[in-house]
């Protein structure tokens, strides 16, 4: 069983969110997710029954006698329940991060996860639009700003930007009036870990912000408004919510499959690389730290080229 030295034990949950967000670097998504993740730990395997104090004593107390055995029934048990990969893996990948950062600052004798085995992610191939089907949606987008309605502005500037850019849709939301240039046609978004990168994007997009700007905009702000980009009915920042709700209502009066804003960010990618973007350029773009992450976007242009060998060759 780990041990403990002399190390005070109290609130190590909240001292680890600390760690992550201010040495590691990482974004508060996926420190919510981790924190959230131990929390499930608690409850599930250890028995705490009222872990949400982060700093809570039988919290800490619990998690500082986890045995690699918790840890692996643990596991079994969410397998069994039929949770994702994906969700096994970041489960697993939080645990791992815990411990051992409990271990390097003496909070535990021992790492009881160093060998805890890691479940790989399901590889899918992520949502893509055609480009048909893009262009009926922000067309849509743009004659629905004809009622004067300037959350409609907002909308078609949303939509036109994801796709423009392959932002995600937490960056888009957090951009500035100041990030935006629509004379140069860049936009610096500020990605995960707190890293910032500046973005091009073309006339169409450029169009739909000067007018959400000029027209829509204005007609929003109240007294307490920030310098958000995009903004809600009441004058503050608009919330992913907000977005995510009128990228599905574009979707559904243009007629097309009903898609979250994040398939725009594929969507984008695929373009770019089927239209002969090379795939460091993309990578910079989207933000990816690994050039891996990036690459899946060649499998799904790789589909879509052998999808249309087989109908056009006469020996296919």
């Amino acid at each position: 069983m780990p041990g403990t030295d002399a190390v005070d034990v109290s609130g190590l949950l909240t001292r680890f969110e600390g760690y992550l967000r201010h040495e590691r670097g990482l974004s508060e998504n996926t420190v919510r997710a981790y924190r959230g993740d131990l929390l499930h730990l608690a409850t599930r395997q250890l028995g705490v029954e009222h872990p949400d104090d982060a700093g809570a004593p039988e919290l800490d107390d619990a998690l500082v006698t986890v045995t690699i055995a918790d840890l692996r029934a643990w596991l079994a048990a969410m397998a069994t329940d039929g949770l994702s990969r994906t969700t096994l893996a970041r489960r697993g990948a939080a645990a791992r991060a815990f411990f051992s950062w409990a271990r390097r600052i003496g909070a535990l004798t021992e790492d009881p996860a160093a060998r805890l085995g890691s479940a790989r992610p399901a590889s899918r191939l992520p949502e893509v639009l055609g480009p048909a089907d893009v262009v009926a949606m922000l067309d849509i987008a743009k004659e629905r700003c004809d009622d004067g309605d300037p959350l409609h502005l907002r909308d078609w500037a949303a939509a036109e930007l994801l796709y423009a850019t392959g932002m995600r849709v937490g960056e888009l939301v957090g951009v500035d009036v100041h990030d935006i240039d629509t004379h140069e046609r860049l936009v610096r978004v500020l990605g995960k870990g707190g890293k910032e990168r500046v973005v091009p994007f073309g006339v169409p997009a450029a169009d739909a912000v000067r007018r959400w700007l000029a027209d829509g905009r204005p007609a929003l702000i109240a007294a307490d408004t920030d310098s958000a980009l995009l903004l809600g009915r009441r004058g503050h920042r608009a919330d992913q919510r907000q977005v995510r709700d009128a990228i599905h209502v574009l979707c559904r009066a243009a007629g097309i499959a009903d898609v979250a804003p994040h398939a725009l960010r594929h969507t984008a990618a695929t373009h770019l690389l089927t239209g002969g973007s090379d795939l460091r350029s993309v990578q910079e773009v989207l933000g990816h730290a690994s050039l891996t992450t990036t690459q899946r976007y060649t499998h799904v242009s790789a589909e879509r080229l052998r999808a249309t060998y087989q109908l056009a060759h006469p020996r296919a």
